[in-house]
Formats: structure tokens, C-alpha cells, sequence
């Protein structure tokens, strides 16, 4: 691997989607807050401040991070189910990765990602095709749809556990 930055590859969204594919991702949303759990079950506090790699985020700002995404993505979710293709706001992660609430114990994203999941998912589950094929517009790139919304967050969830497992391994 020589992209420290993506452990699992980039996301990828296929040109197909069928709606095994889109139960899978529910299904990889569903199972995140278990693995975090998993792969943070006996970290020291010392561990925590360990980066996956130079100049990357620490566990303790991956793990606050994917809460704080998840949260926006969520958001944005119920927009798009709400109203005609909303605009949504974006937010700097990395300035959100600097503020003292990212210094809290990790537990407390874990239990807001615990939860936060529970119900995603529930609406997730509910959703029809139509409903899937629902956007919202993000100003720097553009139309998304739920179903490809879906899709990332499933590969986002992946992707910084992935890291957090890295750092831990170190």
C-alpha cells in the first residue's frame, strides 16, 4: 500500500446499483459501531494519540471525526427526504478536528455514533427506490443522491476504521 491516506482504496461508486449493493451498505452502516468498539476495546489513553500516519489525525480525532460526519450525514439525509433537493452546508473538518470537544474521551463519539446509527439505519431501511434516488446538493461537488450517500458513508465508516486499526497496530 503506498497511500497511507486511503487503506482501503478510494471511493469508488458503481455505475450499477442493484439493491443487494445498497443493503450491503445499510448493512456496513449497521455493523460500524460494533468494529469501532472492537478495534478501540483495551486502547490506552497514550495509544489514542497515536496517528496512522505522518502528520495524519490521532484515533482520538478519527473517532470524534467520524461522529461529527456521520451527524452532518444524517442531516442531510432527513433534508433530502424533507425537501427539493436542498443545498446543504458544508463544514471544515479539519477545524472541527481542532476544537477542545475533540479532546473529550473517545467514548462519548462512540456512544453519539452508537446511537446515531441505530436510527440511520432504521431510516435507511424504510426507504424505497424512489425515495434512494432522492439528492442533495453539496456547493463544492455537486448533486448526490441518497443511494450514492449510502455508499460512501458505508466506504467513509470502512475507510477511517481502517486507520484507526493502523494507528492501534503501531
Amino acid at each position: 500500500m503506498t497511500d497511507l491516506r486511503y487503506p482501503i482504496g478510494q471511493f469508488q461508486f458503481p455505475e450499477v446499483v442493484t439493491a443487494q449493493q445498497v443493503k450491503e451498505w445499510i448493512e456496513d452502516i449497521r455493523l460500524l459501531p460494533t468494529q469501532l468498539a472492537e478495534a478501540l476495546n483495551g486502547a490506552s489513553e497514550q495509544s489514542l494519540t497515536k496517528s496512522y500516519r505522518e502528520n495524519g489525525w490521532t484515533v482520538m480525532q478519527l473517532v470524534h471525526h467520524m461522529a461529527d460526519s456521520h451527524m452532518n450525514s444524517y442531516i442531510r439525509f432527513k433534508l433530502a427526504l424533507t425537501e427539493d433537493s436542498p443545498t446543504i452546508k458544508p463544514y471544515n473538518e479539519v477545524e472541527w478536528a481542532k476544537l477542545p470537544d475533540s479532546e473529550m474521551p473517545v467514548a462519548t463519539s462512540c456512544n453519539i455514533i452508537e446511537g446515531l446509527h441505530e436510527r440511520w439505519v432504521y431510516l435507511l431501511e424504510s426507504l424505497t427506490e424512489n425515495q434512494l434516488q432522492r439528492a442533495f446538493h453539496h456547493p463544492d461537488s455537486g448533486s448526490m443522491t441518497l443511494e450514492k450517500a449510502v455508499a460512501l458513508y458505508a466506504w467513509h465508516g470502512e475507510h477511517h476504521l481502517a486507520h484507526i486499526q493502523m494507528a492501534l497496530a503501531k
